[in-house]
């Protein structure tokens, strides 16, 4: 199995450099020569040169990465051209911390009364240990959520990713009685928004401002990844229960750790939740098997109100 130690600044980092195309740079026109002369921070970031390097360079040379700009709906719509997202979930590893879950409340700013990702006390049978599972949208190649949305609110992107444009929501909730996953929510009341945040135009990647009356999800945050980041989830988790990925490169990452999707799937028995249902998730299990923690560590966080906005 494909495992590179790697810290998630480097990889981030090399990600960023791929996809940004540098091709051609040379010690004459390098980005990370600077136009002005620059306090050296004494840190070192490693990144990967056009000639597939690594090589090392002081903060102080890196260039900000410019916002980008803002998408329009089609676009959005579209997606991310030539990626097939992909996630898989280690329970041997998760501690139910609900880091993921506080991440992934506090970037979407939901309402307090809601939560994207849940923490399930699972237990198969009787005489089987129990477990924590963090359960996400599943983001199906047949989600049957799309099928039933009468306005095309709820729609699969070419990545993968199953969205929601709020603009066209109108409600119904067919969408979460579908959902054989019951991951989504409903908006009963207007989230608590910053002033600037209320005042910004609905983004389908970032699934914010939540509106009231509309339906909301885990989005598998294709503006972090846009920017070369990782999921809210995935970074916030301090255990490495989440890694996130895209299955045409069969690759999958929690930051740390760099796997190669397919033989982690197969070395670990990696499963999909009711595989039978024909709904083909586009996130994976892997059993919690020699786990990093016993089950008992994460008793103290199951009395937390699973919709805790802090």
């Amino acid at each position: 199995m494909e495992n590179k130690k790697t810290s998630r600044r480097e990889f981030l980092a090399a990600t960023i450099l791929a996809s940004a195309g540098m091709a051609g740079c040379d010690g004459e026109n390098s980005p990370f020569t600077p136009e002005t002369e620059v306090a050296l921070t004494g840190e070192k970031v490693k990144l990967l040169s056009v000639k597939g390097e690594v090589i090392e360079v002081d903060r102080a040379f890196l260039k900000p990465v410019p916002d980008l700009p803002r998408l329009t709906n089609s676009e959005e719509r579209k997606g991310i051209p030539g990626k097939k997202f992909v996630m898989v979930i280690d329970l041997a590893r998760c501690k139910n911390l609900k880091k993921c879950q506080q991440a992934c409340n506090h970037m979407h700013y939901l309402h307090p009364g809601q939560s994207w990702i849940k923490v399930h006390s699972m237990q198969d049978g009787e005489h089987t240990a129990p477990y924590w599972q963090p359960t996400t949208c599943m983001h199906c190649d047949e989600p049957p959520c799309v099928k039933v949305c009468p306005v095309d609110a709820t729609f699969k992107r070419q990545d993968g990713i199953v969205a929601i444009d709020s603009n066209r929501c109108i409600g119904c909730r067919f969408c979460m009685a579908a959902c054989p996953y019951s991951t989504r929510v409903f908006n009963w009341e207007t989230p608590a928004l910053p002033e600037e945040v209320a005042k910004q135009h609905y983004s389908i990647e970032t699934s914010v401002p939540q509106k009231r009356g509309t339906v909301g999800k885990c989005d598998f945050c294709p503006d972090m990844v846009r920017k070369g980041e990782l999921p809210h989830c995935v970074s916030a988790c301090p255990n490495g229960v989440f890694m996130f990925g895209d299955m045409n490169e069969d690759t999958v990452t929690n930051g740390a750790d760099t796997f190669r999707f397919s033989e982690l799937i197969k070395d670990k028995a990696g499963y999909r939740l009711m595989e039978d249902l024909g709904t083909k998730p586009s996130v994976y299990y892997l059993p919690p098997v020699n786990r990093n923690f016993p089950f008992e560590s994460g008793l103290e966080n199951q009395n937390l109100n699973d919709h805790d906005h802090h």
